[in-house]
């Protein structure tokens, strides 16, 4: 199939898409567990989500990521199907313990050569690859000795960091440290919904902090080790929290939910300090951010591009159903408001103007910062024809309106330099095993066979159709 599907028509006149120069990067995204299987295959140890997968109840179906996409062996069809889609760059995770089992020195040699053979491989078809160190596959031993709560995870990570960079450094220009810490420090130790699925505030604010820090130590060894240009930077997911109503509790509401899912991460990396109105909340639930000299001038070491990750936006409320502004235990109330808006399969709104807002408020917030969307996209309930081929107009629909909003931001003044699709495939999505699906392409999971959905197609003619190559 080659139909043209470039102009959904929900905009009237110029397509604000058009606007994106030619030297806009394009590429998809995807991250090591949820894709590669062969989790036991040349030296492999086991990571934190290999455990949490064998926890009863942990993930649906009791799915695991042993297989996935068979991207360990697929590889090249994979790096294929990018170089058809006519994009340029590919971001991919390191699984850690692949590359270092047991979270220590020395590298592992075979595996290593897979990503060796990856960079190699993109770079032959002409696609960028674009390294993510660490996106939540920490090897399980060092869960055993602490996690990222404990402070010596942050030297660990940058050990790993440094051996990946000596083995790919020659050919492998941009460089992400984590992707979304908020994800890796919450939902794993203070919610207990990812893994390793410790349920601790506490916890959650020393691995956040503890994350950062490997952040900032793992960019400056990478810096020193460069001997050609090199981009580094990391990759939070944000999201807008804006006040349900104009009332001082609704206001306060946001406030608390910005800081702690977004200024918690932004402010340290890229204003070298944490939020004091953070600070005092924290304080408030008796946990505090296990700061020791020197460790902010480390964390907000310079870095040349932020990843913005960006799914939704919410509306936060101070008060319940029942107008109370503090709950039975005399907290102050903090609820998301519903809206009557379309969702995804996530059951997640879908507010492309949010997307904007985010952005523009980025670039007036922390002037100068270069920003690469490293991740949007959205799980809808596909549907296959007899032959496979899944004609998803919603992703088709969500795509297009969050691109137009980027190019709104980019408008607006923000420096909005490129833009990744989440996912590249069908994959293992973590809590949700392979009940969510993402990909732009289908992953039949009995036969492995990959068909690009129409929302790859739209894709790759949008991607000629804004470079003027049709």
């Amino acid at each position: 199939m080659d139909t043209d599907l470039t102009r959904p028509s929900s905009v009237a006149g110029p397509d604000p898409i058009d606007t994106l120069p030619p030297t806009f990067r394009w590429g998809v995204a995807t991250s090591s567990y949820q894709i590669e299987g062969a989790v036991a295959s040349d030296g492999r140890t086991p990571s934190i989500w290999d455990t949490f997968c064998r926890v009863p109840g942990a993930v649906a179906n009791g799915d695991n990521g042993d297989v996935a996409c068979d991207h360990y062996h697929r590889m090249p069809q994979d790096v294929a199907l990018i170089a058809d889609l006519g994009l340029d760059t590919y971001r991919f995770s390191v699984a850690w313990p692949r590359v270092q089992p047991g979270g220590r020195w020395p590298a592992h040699v075979a595996g290593l050569a897979f990503y060796d053979r990856l960079v190699d491989e993109l770079l032959g078809r002409d696609v960028e690859p674009w390294v993510t160190l660490y996106h939540w596959d920490l090897p399980q031993e060092l869960e055993d000795a602490g996690g990222w709560p404990n402070r010596d995870t942050a030297y660990r990570f940058a050990d790993y960091a440094e051996l990946v960079f000596a083995a790919l450094g020659d050919r492998v220009r941009t460089w992400t440290t984590l992707n979304e810490p908020w994800c890796s420090a919450m939902l794993g130790y203070a919610y207990g919904d990812h893994a390793p699925g410790r349920r601790n505030l506490g916890d959650g604010i020393a691995a956040a902090h503890h994350l950062l820090l490997g952040h900032g130590l793992a960019t400056r060894r990478l810096r020193e080790a460069a001997s050609a240009p090199i981009e580094l930077g990391l990759t939070l997911n944000l999201a807008t929290a804006d006040p349900a109503t104009d009332s001082a509790a609704d206001r306060d509401a946001a406030r608390a939910a910005d800081g702690l899912g977004n200024r918690l991460y932004l402010d340290p990396v890229l204003r070298g300090e944490y939020p004091q109105d953070v600070i005092a909340d924290l304080a408030a639930e008796g946990v505090r951010i296990p700061v020791e000299d020197g460790d902010l001038d480390v964390i907000a070491t310079p870095i040349d591009v932020l990843g913005v990750n960006f799914y939704f936006g919410q509306l936060h409320s101070g008060v319940d159903e029942q107008g109370r502004d503090r709950d039975d235990d005399g907290k102050p109330v903090r609820r998301v408001v519903r809206r009557d808006l379309p969702r995804t399969a996530m059951d997640w709104e879908i507010v492309p103007e949010s997307f904007t807002d985010l952005l523009v408020r980025l670039h007036r917030d922390y002037p100068g910062t270069p920003m690469v969307i490293t991740e949007n996209g959205a799980a809808f309930d596909d549907e296959p024809d007899a032959d496979g081929f899944v004609a998803d107009d919603d992703r088709v629909g969500y795509l297009t309106e969050h691109l137009r909003a980027v190019a709104r931001a980019r408008a607006a003044g923000a420096d909005v330099r490129g833009y990744f699709a989440w996912s590249l495939l069908d994959n293992f999505e973590w809590a949700y095993g392979y009940d969510k699906r993402f990909g732009i392409v289908r992953v039949d999971y009995d036969t492995q066979r990959r068909i690009p959905k129409r929302s790859a197609l739209w894709y790759r003619d949008t991607v000629r159709r804004v470079r003027g190559r049709r």
